[in-house]
């Protein structure tokens, strides 16, 4: 199960579906509440006040409905926010192991790491109303997401992948609902990190990583330069995807 993350559509995950599903495993990339469209016709709701009601705990309500439903426990392989509801769905044990690519950190963690902190709270727009979504201009897309990529890719990508978001499911990534706790036995994690991202620089991803602490638990960690925050359509993607597919079968 691919588990997409904040501001962007869940059509991320085409090749990647492509590339699973070529090494024989059933694949399903669900959307969002509210987010069943293409961006463009996402982006003409801007402000979306369906979207700006969606907050963390309907998102773990909503991929626990989903995972119930199938007929055994899903390898969940999530991006960015979808990272982060990879670690909370593990952490209930509904996933029979949890890939957290570029993963935004947990809530306790956040508070130890004010660069990040700083963007998160420039993104939710505290001072204009939550009832409104947020849409990410070009500029910072280009920063954030897509650096290292052609200009003429940023605006592609621009284009075919950012929608509206919720101000509120970012600021709860400061609430309890946001903890893991780092002690319990938990199936295997790995979690993945570039040099080059300027959205969730790979110190606070290794913080993370480093953060559980049961022994008798597989929790990796990979490091890769090059790719930068929009690693699922980054040149190096199939790198990335290789290096997964090659970890799934070693805990197999």
């Amino acid at each position: 199960m691919f588990i997409t993350g904040a501001f962007v559509n869940h059509s991320c995950w085409k090749e990647w579906i492509i590339f699973f599903e070529s090494k024989g495993y059933k694949t399903v990339a669900p959307p969002w509440p509210h987010k069943n469209e293409s961006s463009d016709v996402l982006r003409q709701t801007h402000p979306n006040s369906k979207i700006a009601k969606i907050r963390l705990n309907n998102l773990l309500d909503y991929y626990i409905e989903i995972i119930e439903k199938l007929p055994e426990k899903p390898i969940l392989i999530g991006h960015s926010y979808g990272g982060l509801l990879t670690q909370l769905l593990i952490q209930k044990d509904l996933g029979y192991a949890g890939i957290c690519i570029h993963p935004f950190p947990p809530g306790k963690m956040l508070y130890f790491n004010f660069s990040f902190y700083k963007i998160i709270l420039y993104f939710s727009d505290c001072f204009i109303s939550k009832q409104k979504t947020y849409l990410l201009s070009l500029k910072n897309w280009k920063h954030f997401f897509s650096n290292q990529m052609s200009f003429e890719e940023q605006k592609d990508s621009y284009e075919k992948l950012v929608i509206p978001e919720s101000k509120l499911v970012l600021g709860d990534i400061f609430s309890k609902s946001a903890n893991i706790n780092f002690k319990n036995k938990h199936n295997p994690i790995l979690f993945l990190a570039s040099f080059d991202d300027h959205f969730i620089p790979s110190a606070i991803i290794y913080s993370n990583f480093k953060k559980y602490k049961n022994i008798h638990s597989i929790t990796c960690y990979k490091e890769f330069r090059d790719t930068n925050h929009l690693v699922l359509v980054h040149r190096n993607w199939k790198t990335v995807a290789e290096f997964i597919a090659n970890w799934l079968e070693k805990i197999a």
